[in-house]
């Protein structure tokens, strides 16, 4: 356990995103349940995989938002994020 983080879980987000014409797809911009908006810098891997975390599979994005790196999902049609749940 990280100090502060009880556990992860799953949380369907809002993504902003970019479909080419080859049908790439590409997260612009995240949308936390309170209304927050993410933009992300930088996309740095995509790749299938499983969220270890939090169970599930997709397509997983490496992402950067400002100084922070996270995983965002694509389990198709829907996104998500290993939130973290807080600890006592």
């Amino acid at each position: 356990m990280v100090k502060g983080i009880a556990s992860r879980e799953k949380r369907y987000v809002k993504v902003m995103s970019v479909t080419d014409e080859d049908g790439r797809i590409t997260p612009v911009s995240v949308e936390w349940d309170d209304g927050r908006v993410y933009e992300i810098d930088r996309v740095l891997d995509v790749r299938h995989a499983a969220s270890l975390k939090v169970g599930g599979t997709g397509i997983r994005y490496l992402v950067r938002i400002g100084h922070a790196t996270t995983y965002l999902f694509h389990e198709d049609p829907r996104w998500y994020v290993e939130a973290k749940v807080p600890g006592m």
